[in-house]
């Protein structure tokens, strides 16, 4: 195995995962909503925050809202768990796919979560650095397999 593989398999496994956790934050926040529990769904979200602190007479508006978020939770999580398995290999189209949800996703995350104080470190944060890793690998790999093409 060439030194380019290692960077796109390292990449592949942790884009499985961060898929995984993706997928099932999304099962678990729209079962929440489609059962009614807007605060349970919440509070699964910003895990950090008290639930206590959330009590409140939620309007349906809010539940819809919190339920797109975990159909996009979702989705993210299907798309980059099938890009992983193509970035095995090191497809660059993938890659990219992944970057772009995944990654993109990650961002507003941690603008919004993370730096707000919301989230604890497992599995939020944890699953950021993740994301970043796994963009670093591809991206490295690329790289070699660039300069190997020359």
């Amino acid at each position: 195995m060439n030194n380019k593989n290692i960077y796109f398999k390292i990449s592949s496994v942790l884009w499985l995962i961060w898929g995984f956790v993706h997928i099932m934050a999304g099962v678990i926040t729209d079962y929440a909503i489609l059962n009614g529990d807007i605060i349970g769904a919440v509070s699964g979200i910003a895990d950090a925050i008290d639930p206590n602190s959330l009590q409140a007479n939620y309007p349906n508006a809010a539940g819809a809202i919190i339920g797109q978020h975990g159909f996009n939770l979702l989705w993210i999580g299907v798309t980059t768990f099938i890009c992983s398995i193509f970035i095995w290999k090191g497809n660059k189209n993938a890659i990219l796919l992944a970057i772009l949800t995944g990654g993109l996703a990650d961002v507003g995350y941690f603008l919004f979560m993370d730096l707000g104080g919301y989230v604890r470190f497992a599995p939020g944060t944890l699953m950021t650095i993740v994301s970043s890793l796994a963009i670093v690998s591809s991206l490295i790999g690329l790289s070699k397999n660039k300069q190997q093409n020359y």
